[in-house]
């Protein structure tokens, strides 16, 4: 049962005073009267519930049972109390809820409800527990095959140099294999350590892209790729070693996951520079299977892969495409993958370009 104190509005100048007081909150806060009425919304709140308006009934704008159950809850108890729920619509959100009572001078009482979106520290943990069971998911496969080999040689082969011959040669893979896999979380690592520096240096980004382009000849010649190569002179602030790296990863991917798997006669990749007003846009361009659209947005997470099986076989960790969103974040670009099935796919970077005063030291 309620209190004759619960029954007694809140007059007009409380009502100015705490909605002054709650706009000065960086976290959403809401004031409701003991009627579940909103008496004062601040600007986090609308921003999460736009539906929120004073004199609107909580309900009308925040639909939620986990909340009206916390707010029953601190009025029986007169204590503060928490909730948390979980929205799904118009996108998912994970939210947090603090409820705390008072009775004003006046008698009226009033509830503040604080609120805050858990969302994104969610969504960190759960990439950070994810790429923990990822990353060791990768090392345990070639560290059993090689624990596995070396009792086999150990034992039964210790005397057969036939077999040994074949079980070093694939030790040798899953050992190369796990290299590269610590070699990308370094990597990543570093990049992402240094995130917040912007890389100043000048660099030509068409020596960078004829270097790579020389250096993958032999692996598109293997697979029976041409390459197609248009370049203009291109100088923009950066990190050599890091934009080499940017334009390896894709035109390798582009040799192994695109352009050997396309029909005869479109086994090419083009390697575009285009300089503009402003930025250059480097594209990557293969004309194989393409992706599925359900594929696209996952592709820069790590070791997210389209076809694990594949990947792995062809020398892939999982990791080059979110090394190279990672590096191109650092260097104030834009990263782009446009694919449809069985119209190949395009990998598209646009980076800003070096200021003309400073573009004479590029290397």
């Amino acid at each position: 049962m309620r209190s004759s104190a619960q029954t007694v509005d809140m007059p007009a100048r409380d009502r100015a005073m705490v909605a002054g007081l709650i706009d000065a909150l960086p976290e959403a806060a809401i004031v409701i009267d003991q009627n579940d009425r909103v008496i004062a919304v601040n600007a986090p709140a609308r921003a999460l519930f736009p539906a929120l308006r004073r004199d609107l009934l909580l309900a009308r704008g925040l639909r939620a049972p986990d909340v009206f159950d916390c707010l029953a809850r601190a009025r029986a108890s007169g204590d503060q109390e928490r909730a948390t729920w979980l929205e799904r619509v118009p996108v998912e959100r994970f939210l947090e809820l603090h409820v705390a009572a008072w009775v004003w001078p006046s008698g009226a009482q009033s509830m503040l409800l604080s609120l805050r979106d858990l969302s994104e520290s969610r969504r960190v943990e759960r990439m950070r527990v994810d790429f923990v069971a990822n990353a060791s998911h990768e090392l345990r496969t070639p560290l059993a095959s090689l624990l596995g080999f070396v009792e086999t040689l150990q034992g039964p082969a210790r005397d057969d140099s036939a077999a040994r011959g074949k079980f070093l040669k694939i030790m040798g893979e899953q050992a190369r294999r796990m290299t590269r896999l610590v070699d990308d979380l370094l990597s990543l690592s570093r990049i992402e350590q240094h995130l917040h520096l912007l890389p100043q240096s000048p660099v030509d980004m068409a020596a960078i892209v004829r270097h790579i382009a020389d250096t993958l000849t032999p692996l598109a010649q293997d697979s029976e790729v041409e390459f197609i190569v248009e370049t203009a002179g291109v100088i923009v602030p950066g990190d050599r070693d890091e934009l080499l790296r940017v334009v390896e990863n894709l035109v390798e991917n582009a040799i192994k996951y695109g352009a050997s798997e396309a029909p005869d006669g479109l086994r090419r990749v083009e390697i575009a520079l285009v300089a503009q007003e402003r930025q250059c846009v480097l594209s990557v361009r293969d004309f194989g299977a393409g992706i599925a659209p359900e594929h696209l947005p996952r592709l820069t997470e790590r070791f997210y892969r389209v076809d694990a099986g594949a990947s792995r076989a062809k020398g892939g960790t999982g990791l080059g495409l979110a090394i190279v969103k990672h590096i191109v974040a650092r260097h104030r670009g834009r990263l782009a993958i446009d694919s449809q099935p069985g119209q190949g796919t395009t990998c598209t970077v646009t980076l800003p370009l070096q200021p003309p005063a400073t573009r004479s030291r590029a290397g």
